[in-house]
């Protein structure tokens, strides 16, 4: 049988000829050097255009001895807050000429570990993980390949690892907060998974310090309809809960959509708190009370860090982004027995 022949790739060796340099001129025009007059520099990028050259990546790394390639390792894609992350995270890196590989780990220390070895085969310069606990085994792996690593979504400048983000325990201490000055006493928690999951733990703890109230607590899937039977669970559980703090929009958002299925309304018989505010969480009825998470500016501020960092203008510094309380409709003063 005969293979479909492809299309010859056109290298440095047909731009040089086509420009007439040398194909050394070719290489220094690729790596914006300033060495090449502006004449040549011109019959070069002419030739790159109507050849259609795409340098090869791999190539320049050979050459400059720099990839140019960042890593990230992310927990999932399927949330809108990590896409929310990534987006500016890559716009920002692009301001820099770096480029953004993103790998995801489902939370999974083994997981990471074998993603992250993929990316340092790779070349990737530099690498962002989500909180700041990982296994033994990807410290090592990322001392030994000499890979600077920035942690985010997390703030504590005391860490061995660079941290920017946000206080966990403080935004939920915020929301917990906000329903104690409501008159809420019996309040349940939703939250996500804790283990491998450090900014869960410490959102734990900031809600839980210092409060003289009753205090459930429950874990649920990060699922919309996960969260439903959860809820009914906990309101089974503890009857006399006025309020609902979830430590996701994601899981508030589900909690909102179910409750009428139980009979219930916010903010009237349960009042409902997030934490993320994701883009529809305004418009899920009657809106989502909400504590913002700036991960915008997290991811500004990670790849400005990480960027001067492989740059060689010394390690990333730690930056706290602070999150704000967004109130809505779905919180409000329990309602009178």
């Amino acid at each position: 049988m005969n293979q479909r022949s492809r299309p010859k790739k056109t290298t440095v060796r047909d731009v040089a000829e086509a420009a007439g340099v040398s194909v050394a001129t070719v290489s220094r025009v690729l790596n914006d050097s300033a060495q090449v007059a502006p004449d040549k520099k011109s019959r070069v990028l002419d030739a790159i255009d109507t050849l259609r050259f795409t340098p090869s990546a791999a190539a320049r790394a050979v050459n400059t001895g720099r990839s140019r390639i960042v890593g990230a390792l992310i927990p999932t894609l399927e949330h809108a807050i990590f896409a929310r992350f990534l987006n500016v995270l890559e716009e920002r890196l692009n301001q820099h000429e770096l480029s953004l590989v993103v790998a995801t780990t489902r939370g999974d220390p083994d997981i990471e570990v074998a993603r992250a070895r993929a990316l340092a085969n790779l070349g990737i310069e530099g690498l962002f993980v989500s909180g700041v606990t990982h296994d033994t085994a990807f410290f090592e792996l990322v001392q030994r390949r000499d890979i600077p690593v920035l942690a985010t979504s997390y703030f504590d400048p005391s860490n061995a690892l660079p941290t920017v983000g946000y206080d966990n325990a403080k935004a939920a201490r915020m929301a917990m907060d906000h329903l104690i000055e409501l008159g809420h006493k019996d309040i349940i928690i939703l939250h996500g998974p804790v283990a491998n999951n450090d900014r869960t733990a410490e959102r734990l703890k900031g809600a839980k310090s210092g409060s003289d109230i009753s205090v459930c607590t429950f874990e649920s899937p990060l699922d919309f309809t996960a969260v439903g039977s959860v809820l009914e669970n906990a309101l089974a559980v503890c009857p006399n809960a006025t309020a609902a703090l979830c430590f996701s929009d994601v899981l508030a958002q589900g909690a909102l959509l179910h409750m009428p299925s139980l009979g219930l309304a916010a903010p009237s018989d349960l009042s409902v708190i997030g934490i993320d505010d994701l883009p529809g969480s305004a418009s899920v009825p009657p809106g989502l009370t909400t504590v913002h998470l700036p991960v915008g500016q997290m991811g500004e501020h990670a790849a400005d860090q990480l960027a001067g960092w492989v740059e060689g203008r010394g390690p990333a510094k730690p930056f706290e982004v602070k999150p704000r309380l967004i109130v809505r409709g779905s919180t409000a003063a329990p309602r009178k027995k």
